[in-house]
């Protein structure tokens, strides 16, 4: 009997792209983030994704970052890596999908097509190929609504994995996920879930069953601190850390960009990367939220170090 499929479960972060002041990749950046990320015992990443900035990516700037984070990691006991295939086109979105799986991917994430509205039936067939492209690695589909337009329900990802099996979980980014991750939970079997969004949402999420948090990588401390006193039963005190947390990522979460260049400035700050670039278009911070970073940094230095 072939063993379960693993799942994400507890803090996996969605690894940022480094660049220099001049916009260029910043390999050394991006092992000091995976290094860092390992030294704070985080044993699951995934990219590109979002907060990755893939979509300011060349090709051969995406392939050198996820081949680089596959090697760095392929050596640690236990570590999931996931690589995020976010592409439109159904046959580019395959061809991602099977290399990354031959580099040894320890699961793909599928992000569902969205350009110009395609229709249910098209993105079935789209999430379909890819995840028996990716077969038998794991797979996880990442439903985010308010950044792709795109709609799914629970009962047809259900459906979807009865026939691929290999579709074993879904990050859910709606607003509010709860609803979402309740549906998934009642299906029959009950389908796991992830929560996304930055876990603004998260202590809802845990609640409902959710198995894991996808949140940026510049303070993946505080999150592991969360996810431990929960799971070690001192909730009171897990949602108490959470609501100071709050007010800082609800802000940033109001858009993508913002997010991304927060998390930049505070992973430049505490010396994880050399810079804050964001290619353009890009959000630039106003001095009230360089400043909010500068109390954010103060408020959790006991957790940041």
């Amino acid at each position: 009997m072939s063993a379960a499929p693993r799942l994400v479960t507890g803090v996996c972060p969605v690894l940022a792209t480094p660049f220099t002041d001049e916009g260029e990749v910043d390999f050394e950046s991006f092992d000091r983030l995976i290094d860092h990320m390992l030294s704070a015992g985080i044993r699951s990443a995934m990219f590109p994704g979002f907060a990755s900035e893939f979509y300011k990516l060349g090709d051969e700037e995406r392939e050198g970052l996820t081949t680089r984070l596959l090697e760095r990691t392929g050596d640690v006991d236990g570590f999931l890596t996931v690589v995020s295939v976010p592409d439109h086109a159904t046959a580019v979105a395959v061809r991602q999908a099977r290399h990354a799986v031959e580099r040894g991917a320890g699961m793909i994430n599928v992000l569902p097509p969205h350009l110009f509205g395609p229709s249910s039936q098209a993105v079935h067939d789209h999430l379909r190929a890819v995840i028996d492209a990716a077969a038998p690695t794991p797979v996880i589909v990442q439903y985010a609504p308010a950044q792709t337009g795109t709609s799914l329900d629970a009962e047809s990802i259900a459906e979807l994995a009865r026939i691929s099996p290999n579709l074993v979980q879904v990050k859910v980014e709606s607003t509010p996920p709860g609803r979402f991750i309740s549906a998934l939970a009642a299906q029959n079997p009950p389908f796991s879930s992830v929560v996304g969004y930055a876990g603004v949402q998260l202590i809802d999420a845990l609640r409902r069953g959710a198995t894991g948090v996808q949140p940026g990588c510049s303070f993946v401390e505080i999150y592991q601190r969360i996810w431990a006193l929960w799971a070690g039963g001192r909730t009171d005190e897990s949602v108490v850390l959470h609501t100071r947390l709050l007010p800082y990522i609800s802000y940033w979460m109001q858009d993508v960009e913002l997010v991304v260049a927060a998390e930049k400035r505070i992973s430049m700050l505490r010396g994880i990367i050399a810079s804050d670039h964001c290619r353009a278009p890009s959000r630039v911070l106003d001095a009230e939220e360089c400043a909010a970073i500068d109390r954010f940094l103060a408020e959790f230095q006991e957790l940041l170090g």
